[in-house]
Order: C-alpha cells, then structure tokens, then sequence
C-alpha cells in the first residue's frame, strides 16, 4: 500500500517509513507564536531552565491579534514576547514596524516551505497546508517543548481524500468550497484527520482561495489540512527567498484513505454559513430569500484578507455606497497587501463607498477590537468562525461569506448576491 502526501513528510522527517496511526517525534521546521499564546510558552520555556532556543531561525513571533495593543492588558501581554525576542536576538519577530496576520505573512516572508512540518499555538495554522506542508495548531506549552528541543510528537494522522470536480461559477471561491464541506460532514466530521484537497477544481483556485481552503480544515475538526503542490503553488514561491529547500511531496495511486469525498463544484452557489456554526451552510439564494438585514459587514482575517478579497470587494462596490444603515470594515492581512491595494486603487474605491480600512489585524475576528458587535446585531463576515458571542455580544449573529457575498451584503444592506449587485 502507498503512502498519503502526509505520511510521505512524516517519514522524510522520522528518517524511516511511516502510516497513520504511528505515534513519532519529528524535527520541526518552523515554530509559530503570537501576541495572545506566546507568553504562556515563554513561560513555560523559561520555568523549564532552558537558556536557549534549539532552533532560533525556526522560530516565529507574530504579533497580530491585539497589535497596536487595545488596553493596557494586551500592552503588557506583548511586552513579554518582546522581551523574550530582544534577549534572544529573534531574527522572525513582526511587530508594528512589520505587520500582518500571522498565517498571511509568514507565506508571504517565504517562512513555510513545501514539505515543512510546521505547528503554531493557533488553531489557523492549517492554513500552511495550502503550500504542501504539514501544518497544525497545538497548545502553548506544546510549543514551549519544540523551542527546547526542537521537535515535538505527533500521532500520523489517516487521511480524507476530498476529491473537487469542475469549474467554479462566477462568484465562487475556495471560501465556499470549505463551507460546502463543513456543512456535509458537520464540525466533527473530520477529528484528528488529514484533509487532503485534491480534484480538477483545484487547478481554477488561487493561491490566496487555496489558503482559504485550507484555513477552514479545523472548522471540521481536521487536525490538518493540505494541496499538493502544482504549478500555482511554484509560482507563488518563485519570487520568494525561501526559508529551507523546498520537498515536493505526492500522494501515491495506491495511497490508504479512511474516507473519499467528492464534490461536483460546478453545480454549486456561494455558500453562507448561518449561526452559530460554521456547518450550518446554505446556499445564497436562500440567504437573499430569507431578506436578511445585516448591520456590520467585515472583509478580512486569515480567512479572506487577502489582495483578491480586496480586489473583489472593490470591484463589487465601485460606484455605489455602503446602506445607510450597514457598516462596512475592511482589514488587508498584511501591510505588503495593503500596499498593493492602495497602488491599484482598490483602498481610494472602498473608502469612497464608505467603508474603514484598517491595519492589520486579527482583532475583530475573535470579537478582540475593531468590529465588535453590539446586542442583537447581525454581521455578515469573512471570519471562520460564527458560534456564538465570536465578535462581540452574545446576542449577536454572525454569517460566514466569501468577500463577494459580503461586499454585495454592504451595498444592499442585507445579505445580497454579488451577481445581482454587480
């Protein structure tokens, strides 16, 4: 029996053939932290008399969540991560003088490499998977355990095939392809798995729909999840000086899947995520049916931050203004996407519909700071996540979209299909 793409970068890493189920200590190549979870882990590591990091240059610190920090809570929470990157001279530490949400920038600092074995105290880290790494969430002190020594143990886990056939309709991204696979197989359809993207579909995706794609894996509960990597992928990495020499994995003809699922993409809507669960998806016609007023709409996060959501908001709400009655908050991941955006205009054209752009930030996804909701309030957002109290008050709803979908939503002031606005 062949190998999964995962079983593959575990073996590459143990230095011996490895399946799924087998427990292994692995070298770790790159080690995330940021403003909320690495201080637990430099605690952790320092309680532990540890002196040095094992592997410096594989360390990263991303200060993203609470950054320019919001009260003096937050202010003090980071001053101990940079504390701990002065004393240890931290060559991947981001802060204002370079900033971006962590599972955006370090891609696009070509710190994940094809064939990495990557973890991060940030259950996103899936995103990764996207360049054909390995890459899963883990807690803070399992972090402080890779900065000793460099690795960290791992149970390999089996693999689900997702197999996407067809082009995608106008309007429909790697954002509502997830959806359409967490509202099939619930919140714990895929526990401890490998979700492993493949199909026809993929070739049509993006870079930036591909970490879409992937972001969302531990909505379903996936431990990871991953696209092997194709000509789109090597153009993303051409021009980047990249961190490590890149490792092209494949999953073999004859590979062991715990499950095959296939989703003809051709026939499918945007999907909208209803609260208070990423699965509770449904197609936009329903949604527009439904006559939904929205009162905040939110483009941005690890999810949907990027130069294209920004680009195809901008496209959507050129000429016209957000509702009156709807606010419309705008965050680009990176500060490099932000640049981009505001060279091409696309900055000028939000801000003249009536829209905030702020700097970037995970702050408003977690109900942080900057789009908080009020009681009762509905928001339609490109965020990942919807249960209840996630942006604000309990009382409030929260809809998941791709940036088409939620750009239309701020025209019309209800959740609106881009086709008709457009």
């Amino acid at each position: 029996m062949g190998q999964t793409i995962t079983e593959k970068i575990f073996s590459d890493h143990a230095g011996r053939e490895v399946k799924a189920g087998e427990i292994v200590r692995v070298p770790i190549d790159m080690v995330i932290g940021n403003d909320i979870t690495t201080p637990i882990s430099i605690r952790a590591f320092e309680e532990s008399g540890a002196k040095e990091l094992a592997n410096p240059d594989g360390f990263s610190i991303v200060m993203d969540h609470f950054i320019p920090a919001k009260d003096i809570a937050s202010a003090n929470q980071a001053k101990i991560s940079r504390e701990f990157a002065y004393k240890h001279n931290l060559k991947h530490f981001f802060d204002e003088k370079d900033m971006g949400i962590e599972h955006a920038l370090l891609p696009e600092k070509g710190l994940v490499v094809p064939g990495d074995v990557i973890i991060g105290a940030d259950s996103h880290t899936c995103t990764h998977g996207a360049l054909g790494a390995f890459s899963t969430g883990m807690g803070s002190t399992d972090l402080a355990f890779a900065m000793i020594t460099g690795g960290n143990w791992f149970k390999v886990p089996e693999t689900i095939k997702v197999v996407f056939t067809g082009k995608p309709k106008e309007h429909v991204y790697g954002k509502d392809l997830i959806l359409e696979l967490i509202r099939r197989i619930g919140v714990d359809g895929a526990l401890y798995k490998a979700l492993e993207f493949t199909g026809d579909t993929i070739e049509y995706l993006s870079m930036d729909d591909r970490f879409s794609l992937c972001n969302m894996a531990i909505e379903a509960g996936a431990k990871s999840g991953i696209i092997a990597v194709d000509e789109v992928t090597k153009a993303f990495l051409a021009d980047k000086q990249l961190a490590r020499e890149p490792k092209f994995h494949y999953s073999d003809p004859d590979a062991d899947y715990c499950q095959v699922i296939e989703i003809d993409v051709g026939s499918l809507e945007p999907v909208i995520a209803y609260p208070h669960l990423p699965s509770n998806g449904k197609p936009i016609s329903r949604a527009v049916a439904d006559d939904l007023k929205v009162d905040q709409v939110f483009i941005g996060s690890c999810t949907n931050g990027r130069l294209s959501d920004i680009r195809i908001a901008a496209e959507i709400v050129k000429g016209k203004r957000v509702a009156r009655h709807t606010r419309l908050i705008v965050t680009p991941a990176t500060q490099k996407i932000l640049k981009a955006a505001e060279k091409a205009g696309y900055i000028d054209t939000l801000i003249d519909a009536g829209a905030v752009v702020s700097n970037p930030t995970c702050g408003a996804c977690l109900g942080g700071y900057m789009g908080i909701l009020g009681d009762n309030e509905r928001c339609i957002s490109t965020t990942n996540r919807n249960f209840v109290g996630r942006m604000g008050a309990r009382s409030s709803e929260i809809y998941l979209a791709n940036s088409a979908v939620a750009a239309a939503s701020a025209i019309a002031g209800k959740i609106a299909d881009p086709r008709e606005i457009l």
